[in-house]
């Protein structure tokens, strides 16, 4: 959940737009503290290289809730819907009508929502509410296909207050991942706590599959810490997860909003986005050993736009890229 200053579901070579075809990058941000979905399409397949499309202005405007909306991640679709449809979902925050501390007590219990047949032509705004009113907040959203279930697991971070504390007035619980399963983003199962590391507080997780053997990474920001780091599940999305290095490992201090996504033409090799909070926005980072808590080496910036804020990107082939340069120029 990106703050601002004044905090994916990536796309992947497992199931993703066109396999061995994927040829460019669409990625979804917000800047600095506009919270609209802003659109930026790599220039040709280079993963670090990106530039506005629709002129630089929103793609999207949300209508609903608190009117705005950060940390969009892009969600392609999987199984009947893969290569059908994506949805884009996000947190309902916009910070200039309320405080950061009244965002955590008695913020939105909701995910933004819109969905796509195409990447190109979004509809169907809607704001469904995932947590009842013992959850102080609903921060930054983001949705994987779940292989096992057959379902999209949607996975968000909230903490809780009392039953006996209506007004969220006191001291709430530390924040913990949740998670429920949909087939449509409309109707969820009842959330359930995916990653509780009490007492310490964890946000802005993001869920990468690395192969087609079921490994798969999650990124994620201990905020009582102000770092990222990664685990490693080889038995599904409710496996065992390590944490390589140990308890103290990290990539990266001063960070959060991690967005991870495959390289086109390099395999193995995992791109990883990091939001400097206090300074300018994402920062590209890469690996080919991307498993590991280390060895993560900062990538050129040289292409790479500044103010970009908690997003995601996602591998597209080439009559995506096409259909969106097309139409957002």
């Amino acid at each position: 959940m990106t703050r601002s200053v004044g905090s994916t579901i990536s796309g992947n070579h497992v199931a993703g737009c066109g396999g061995p075809a994927l040829s460019g990058y669409l990625g979804a941000f917000f800047l600095g503290a506009d919270p609209y979905v802003y659109f930026y399409l790599s220039n040709g397949n280079n993963p670090i290289s990106f530039k506005p499309l629709n002129k630089g202005s929103p793609v999207m405007k949300p209508t609903k809730g608190t009117g705005g909306v950060r940390d969009p991640a892009i969600v392609q679709g999987g199984g009947a819907e893969a290569g059908k449809k994506w949805y884009i979902v996000g947190t309902d925050l916009n910070i200039d009508k309320t405080t950061w501390d009244a965002s955590q007590r008695t913020g939105s219990k909701g995910i933004f929502v819109w969905e796509s047949s195409d990447l190109v032509t979004w509809a169907d705004e809607r704001l469904v509410a995932v947590e009842d009113s013992t959850a102080g907040m609903v921060w930054a959203p983001e949705a994987i296909w779940d292989p096992a279930r057959g379902q999209y697991m949607v996975h968000w971070a909230s903490k809780f207050y009392p039953a006996s504390d209506p007004t969220h007035a006191g001291t709430p619980s530390n924040t913990r991942i949740r998670y429920a399963h949909t087939s449509d983003f409309r109707t969820f199962s009842a959330p359930q706590t995916y990653i509780d590391y009490a007492p310490t507080d964890i946000i802005d997780l993001t869920i990468l599959p690395l192969d087609k053997n079921g490994t798969f990474l999650r990124f994620m920001k201990d905020e009582t810490k102000k770092n990222v780091f990664v685990e490693v599940s080889t038995s599904g999305l409710f496996g065992t997860w390590t944490r390589p290095g140990g308890s103290s490992a990290i990539i990266q201090s001063s960070v959060e909003g991690p967005a991870a996504y495959l390289d086109n033409a390099v395999p193995g090799k995992v791109h990883l986005l990091l939001d400097f909070y206090e300074g300018d926005g994402y920062r590209p980072y890469e690996s080919t050993n991307p498993a590991s808590n280390s060895g993560w080496t900062a990538s050129s910036r040289s292409g790479f736009p500044a103010n970009l804020r908690h997003g995601s990107v996602l591998p597209v082939n080439r009559t995506l890229y096409s259909a969106l340069s097309a139409k957002w120029g």
